[in-house]
């Protein structure tokens, strides 16, 4: 008699990268909460972060982390370029280890949306004197729109100490007891600059042909793999959705090139490089790009993108489209996103100990 077959993998199976066990293919989405002083998380992030590791998610992704103070978007987002930063970021990953979740910090530089408001207030640069900075980087000197600063585009030695923020900012990661490091890349920050045509007027050996453009983030992998071990992603995004700008066949080149130099998983969004862009949002909408890289460039990949319910999520996992799922609203709107979607696919969903006599019947205790 033959064995039968394996069920295929689904949301409720384990993905394992790097030697690293996520319990389920649930992550929460790295999102600003601009509420930080000085770059320092605060108990709004305890308590944030560790609401979704207790809701049931396998991972949990920490918010853009600035790697220089000029690398933020506001001054209140949250930062890793000093150890300081360390001691609160540890406490957060010790809570949401206890809830059995992995977690990770996206490392991020803002570029040329750097210095403005907080987005829940009138979108606008702030000078020094309100808490903005004059040191606005980018790869060249082209505003994201009117009312954001004009950037001072970065010369050679101002990349090599990006790159050794990257370097820096991933050794107290692993000080801080970090499971996975996510290279920001994505939404027209600082490394999706470098890598549209559109942002990216140089004429250097970083600007012009796609090798150019590219190196940067290269480069910035290669320093953070000499400092990290563990399990790495980029998250990028796939399409500006604008002609002549970067484009899924471009990502699906480039993953190919992450995957050859230590990358484990590509997280595939689009989008946030230029104001005009028309994004046909909807249901999934990126999810086809996450499936074309994971297919063509063979690296596992984050679907991410209006992706709320249980099984339209499970189904991505099952048809092989990505290996998991990355909510970001869905996860504000029910931080127990994860174990309400176990009773609705019917998989026994793991509870914290001091809610079980809530959960549905069946369920497992953490």
């Amino acid at each position: 008699m033959k064995d039968p077959m394996p069920e295929p993998n689904h949301l409720f199976s384990p993905l394992t990268l790097r030697g690293v066990e996520l319990p389920n293919r649930i992550g929460v989405s790295p999102m600003c909460q601009y509420s930080s002083v000085d770059g320092f998380a605060t108990d709004w992030h305890l308590v944030h972060l560790g609401s979704r590791a207790s809701g049931g998610a396998g991972l949990v992704i920490v918010e853009a982390s600035a790697v220089s103070p000029e690398g933020r978007i506001t001054p209140f987002d949250l930062g890793i370029w000093q150890d300081e930063h360390i001691h609160k970021l540890s406490q957060i990953v010790q809570f949401t280890h206890s809830q059995g979740a992995k977690i990770g910090i996206q490392l991020a530089h803002a570029g040329r949306k750097a210095s403005m408001d907080a987005p829940h207030r009138p979108e606008r640069c702030l000078s020094p004197e309100e808490g903005g900075w004059l040191n606005v980087l980018a790869p060249s000197a082209i505003p994201f729109a009117p009312n954001y600063p004009t950037p001072v585009a970065l010369d050679k030695d101002g990349m090599e100490r990006l790159v050794s923020d990257f370097a820096a900012a991933a050794h107290r990661a692993q000080a801080a007891g970090f499971d996975i490091i996510e290279i920001h890349a994505a939404h027209g920050y600082l490394i999706h600059e470098f890598l549209s045509p559109l942002s990216n007027h140089r004429d250097d050996d970083y600007g012009g042909s796609f090798e150019n453009r590219t190196r940067l983030l290269r480069e910035v992998v290669w320093a953070v793999r000499t400092h990290w071990s563990g399990p790495l992603f980029v998250r990028i995004s796939a399409t500006d959705w604008a002609e002549g700008g970067w484009d899924i066949d471009q990502s699906v080149a480039l993953a190919a090139m992450l995957k050859d130099l230590g990358v484990d998983l590509m997280d595939v969004s689009s989008g946030g490089l230029v104001p005009f862009a028309k994004i046909p949002v909807g249901p999934g909408f990126q999810t086809t790009f996450a499936a074309r890289i994971r297919q063509e460039a063979g690296i596992p990949t984050a679907a991410v993108g209006f992706i709320t319910d249980p099984a339209q999520a499970d189904h991505i996992i099952r048809t092989g489209q990505a290996d998991m799922v990355l909510l970001a609203r869905e996860m504000l709107r029910d931080p127990y996103w994860p174990v309400h979607a176990a009773a609705k696919l019917g998989r026994a969903g793991s509870w914290p100990v001091q809610y079980l006599r809530a959960a549905p019947h069946g369920s497992t205790q953490r």
